[in-house]
């Protein structure tokens, strides 16, 4: 109301003008006969048009520099113009906006300081968290982050559809308007942490097998070398000494040899080229699969399906690493089942809620103990009694090296079940 007074006072001013300028023209009309009171006219009349003259010229000026968005505002009565001090405000708070809109973290509202409360999400990161095909319980998500403590930094897992998901979680509360609520922020670092794990379970990998092979191989040559040597003087040895001898050097030589391709089964983890992506028909190579391992089921007495949904379905990946990502998955599950009546497999492809491209291999079998689920994917680490733990290691090294990730979920009946998201 106050900023309406000084734009009134300035109109009526404009309307007095006009008046006096028409006021005093009457006036030198009917002066007709004296120059004088003519010439007397005009002067007074060079104040009024002055100031009219200045009114005229202010309010073309506002009109012009007015953006288009402000016309409505103006067409409303309102000011005609911002002052400097509110447009550099009004600025600021579109970029403060725009940044918090585009955070590369997910922000929520809770609307409480302490206990449960309303999960709003406040930037386009928390909204599609929320959306499907990623978080599938946002309650659970929203009871997590509530369960927070404030000023605090914690690492949290909640259920996503590519399985379990860690993040970063921090709860700051506050008052706004009198009102309590708290802010979380959640940044997402799954992606993050598999890479960095990754990474330092190859370089581990790199330096054991170097260091190993470096002391097993001149065992093994030497063990072989002392075995040609012994041959040659065997006659001159007695019999219990030479075969004792023979005996300890073949055992040498062999438990050598088999370290030797042990480690070296390892060094491939450290080894995989660069993936070269191309666009691949998920179709032709599940076909591919089919031809390669579903004999081995059948002979078994049991089957293996393999699905895609719909058949147009294709990926941008290195085909050569996929097909044995999903050779590993399904020699894993042939080895789970063999104790098996009627092993199954299914190895399906499909779009899931959020658009993104599932591959799930599920089996029969026994399925992996609850507590190691979380270790299944680790290198050296086996559930079977002969197993090196490298085949589930190698999948993820590949499903990651192409952009993907790759989890283990908690099967819905028996079995295992492995989901592969691009």
């Amino acid at each position: 109301m106050a900023s309406e007074r000084p734009r009134q006072a300035s109109t009526y001013v404009a309307y007095a003008c006009v008046a006096a300028l028409m006021a005093l023209s009457y006036a030198a009309a009917g002066t007709a006969g004296s120059p004088r009171l003519q010439v007397l006219c005009v002067l007074a009349a060079v104040v009024p048009a002055w100031l009219l003259q200045r009114r005229l010229s202010f309010k073309a000026q506002v009109a012009q520099a007015a953006p288009a968005a402000e016309m409505p505002a103006v067409a409303a009565g309102m000011p005609w113009s911002l002052t400097p001090d509110r447009r550099a405000l009004l600025d600021a708070a579109q970029l403060l906006e725009a940044r918090l809109e585009h955070a590369p973290i997910a922000l929520f509202s809770i609307a409480a300081l302490s206990g449960p409360g309303a999960l709003t999400p406040l930037n386009a990161s928390a909204r599609r968290l929320l959306a499907p095909g990623r978080a599938s319980d946002p309650l659970q998500l929203a009871d997590v982050l509530a369960a927070q403590t404030a000023e605090r930094r914690e690492l949290v897992s909640f259920e996503t559809e590519r399985g379990t998901e860690r993040a970063l979680a921090s709860v700051t509360a506050l008052t706004v308007q009198g009102a309590g609520q708290r802010l979380a922020a959640l940044m997402p670092v799954e992606s993050e942490l598999e890479a960095e794990a990754m990474n330092a379970w190859r370089q581990l990998v790199q330096v054991l097998t170097h260091e190993i092979m470096n002391s097993l191989t001149p065992v093994a040559s030497l063990s072989r070398t002392a075995c040609d040597l012994l041959a040659e003087v065997q006659a001159d040895l007695a019999p219990d000494v030479s075969g004792d001898l023979g005996t300890a050097l073949d055992a040498i030589a062999r438990r050598a040899a088999s370290l030797v391709e042990f480690v070296a089964s390892y060094r491939s983890l450290s080894s995989v080229p660069q993936a070269q992506p191309e666009l691949v028909h998920l179709g032709e190579l599940f076909a591919r699969l089919s031809m390669l391992m579903a004999p081995q089921w059948l002979a078994r007495g049991g089957r293996a399906v393999f699905s895609v949904e719909p058949a147009s379905l294709d990926v941008m990946v290195d085909p050569g690493q996929l097909e044995q990502a999903l050779i590993n998955l399904l020699k894993n599950a042939a080895e789970a089942t063999a104790a098996t009546l009627q092993p199954e497999v299914q190895l399906s492809a499909r779009l899931s809620r959020g658009g993104r491209l599932r591959i799930e291999v599920a089996d029969n079998g026994p399925g992996v103990p609850q507590e190691l689920a979380a270790q299944v994917f680790t290198p050296f680490f086996s559930t079977k009694k002969q197993g090196r733990g490298i085949g589930l290691a190698m999948v993820r090294h590949l499903v990651h090296a192409n952009g993907g990730m790759v989890r283990y979920a908690k099967p819905v009946g028996a079995g295992a079940r492995f989901i592969i998201a691009f």
